[in-house]
C-alpha cells in the first residue's frame, strides 16, 4: 500500500470513529437474567463514567491508526490494524451503553482523537519496539482505570460492569500480544507523562 492510500485510509478511520455509528462485530457482554435498575443519581454517575470509557476508545482507535501509518513493516501494520478492529467493539459497546444511560459522548471527542492520533505518530518516531511499547503501557494503564470503575459503577449496573469487565480483559490480551511482538519497556518520566495526560482527559471527559 503506497504511502498516500495510507494516509487516506486513515483519515476514513478518523472520519467513521468521530462522526459515523460504530458497528461491533461480537455481540455486546451482558449479565444474563439481571435487570439493570438504577435511580437517577446512579444512572448519571454511571453515565459519566461510560463517557469516559468511550473517549478512551475513541483514544485506542487514534493510538492504533496513528502507530499503523507510522510503521513500515507490513506485519506490524497488521497488528495495529487488527487491534483497532477489536477496539471497535469497545466503540460500539459504550457508544450504545450511553444511549440507554439517555446520555452523550464527550463534546471534545475530535481533540481527544487528534491528541492521541499525534501521541501515535510520535511513538512510532522512535521505532517499532517503543511504539510497541507505548501500547503495553498505555493497555496497562487503561487496565487499572477500568479496574476503578468497576469499583465505582453501581452495584446494580449489571449492563455497564459486564462491559467493563469484557473491556477490561480485551486490554490486558493486547499488552500481551505487544509484549510478544517485541515491545521494550518505557522510561519511567514517560510512563508518568502518559498517566498525566491520561488524568487530565478522563477528569475532563467526566463533565465535557
Amino acid at each position: 500500500m503506497h504511502a498516500s492510500d495510507r494516509f487516506f485510509g486513515a483519515a476514513d478511520s478518523a472520519l467513521k470513529t468521530l462522526f459515523a455509528k460504530p458497528r461491533a462485530q461480537r455481540a455486546c457482554p451482558v449479565v444474563a437474567a439481571d435487570e439493570t435498575l438504577l435511580a437517577s443519581h446512579e444512572r448519571k454517575h454511571a453515565a459519566a463514567l461510560m463517557r469516559v470509557n468511550h473517549v478512551g476508545e475513541v483514544c485506542a482507535q487514534a493510538l492504533y491508526t496513528a502507530q499503523a501509518l507510522a510503521t513500515p513493516d507490513p506485519v506490524l501494520r497488521e497488528h495495529f490494524e487488527r487491534a483497532a478492529a477489536e477496539e471497535t467493539d469497545h466503540l460500539a459497546w459504550t457508544a450504545e451503553r450511553l444511549a440507554e444511560l439517555d446520555d452523550r459522548p464527550s463534546l471534545l471527542n475530535p481533540l481527544w482523537y487528534a491528541g492521541a492520533f499525534g501521541l501515535g505518530l510520535l511513538a512510532g518516531r522512535f521505532g517499532d519496539r517503543a511504539s510497541l511499547g507505548f501500547v503495553v503501557e498505555t493497555e496497562k494503564q487503561v487496565e487499572a482505570h477500568l479496574q476503578s470503575h468497576l469499583d465505582r459503577l453501581p452495584a446494580g449496573d449489571h449492563a455497564s460492569r459486564a462491559i467493563v469487565a469484557q473491556m477490561k480483559d480485551d486490554e490486558a490480551a493486547h499488552a500481551a500480544q505487544a509484549l510478544q511482538a517485541g515491545a521494550v519497556e518505557l522510561p519511567a518520566p514517560v510512563k508518568a507523562l502518559m498517566r498525566a495526560a491520561a488524568k487530565v482527559m478522563t477528569t475532563t471527559a467526566h463533565y465535557i
